[in-house]
């Protein structure tokens, strides 16, 4: 029994290890991408992947959320009568919390298994192997040009999921129940404050940073035939999903300490 608890601990160490030393040498080419004009193509090709591509599903899944929280929060709101409320409960709900971690899931699903099958598909037909015998690192020619697009672009598109969120809510909550317009919207932009956005968007750097080398370092060191490409696409779906939520979790505790650090100081003066 020791020995197997102790050979797990060593070999979730050395996977850390691993994935610790992918990430830094995916940091360094990174930095080294954007110092070479020749890799700019390789970058706009991803973003336009990841980003141009990723559009339409994030906006229909903000729509949606926007829209079920409005039919889900009405009647309790109504209850109290304080239904003209309700655009202030939507509105945080999505630029904060559920737009970007959901927009985050939908990449991780959309993007992320996309990014661990092509990898772990080059890697299993030793793609890989010959880039990297013709002395051309793989990390800077692959890795670095998708952790860069999914690093810029999944802010942009958790700011289409929120739109499209509030747009919903809106939607819903004015047309569909008939709630006065100019209450609703005079209430949400009371309670919603910029740095609610601001928290919200910073999230996406992180998020997509996280898809992004989750997802290759999965396609990196996938085992061999197509039964090892299907099963590092679920494990880079899952890490990613339980990433998504630890980083919401630990960027909340921290921006809410932030916040509250610089409210008191600013009521003090």
């Amino acid at each position: 029994m020791i020995e197997i608890v102790g050979s797990d601990v060593v070999k979730v160490a050395s996977d850390m290890g691993r994935f610790t030393r992918f990430v830094w040498q995916s940091i360094q080419g990174a930095i080294w991408s954007c110092t070479k004009k020749r890799t700019y193509p390789l970058i706009w090709a991803q973003m336009l992947i990841i980003g141009v591509r990723s559009v339409s599903v994030i906006m229909i899944t903000g729509a949606f959320v926007g829209m079920t929280l409005a039919i889900q929060a009405y009647d309790q709101l109504a209850g109290m009568g304080l239904e003209e409320h309700l655009g202030v409960l939507i509105n945080i709900s999505v630029v904060s919390e559920l737009g970007p971690v959901l927009a985050a899931v939908m990449l991780a699903g959309r993007i992320g298994g996309a990014l661990t099958a092509e990898l772990g598909t080059m890697k299993v037909t030793e793609q890989i192997d010959a880039v990297r015998s013709m002395g051309v690192n793989p990390v800077r020619y692959l890795v670095a040009p998708r952790v860069l697009a999914c690093l810029l672009l999944t802010p942009a598109l958790i700011i289409y999921a929120d739109l499209m969120g509030i747009v919903g809510g809106y939607f819903v909550s004015v047309i569909q129940l008939g709630i006065n317009a100019r209450a609703y919207w005079s209430f949400s932009a009371a309670g919603v404050e910029m740095w609610d956005v601001s928290v919200g968007v910073i999230k996406g750097f992180f998020f997509g940073a996280a898809i992004a080398a989750i997802s290759c370092y999965k396609g990196f060191t996938c085992r061999q035939g197509a039964e090892g490409v299907g099963r590092a696409c679920t494990e880079a779906f899952v890490s990613s999903f339980i990433c998504i939520l630890a980083l919401d979790f630990i960027i909340v505790v921290i921006a809410k300490a932030i916040y509250n650090t610089f409210w008191t100081i600013k009521s003090l003066v």
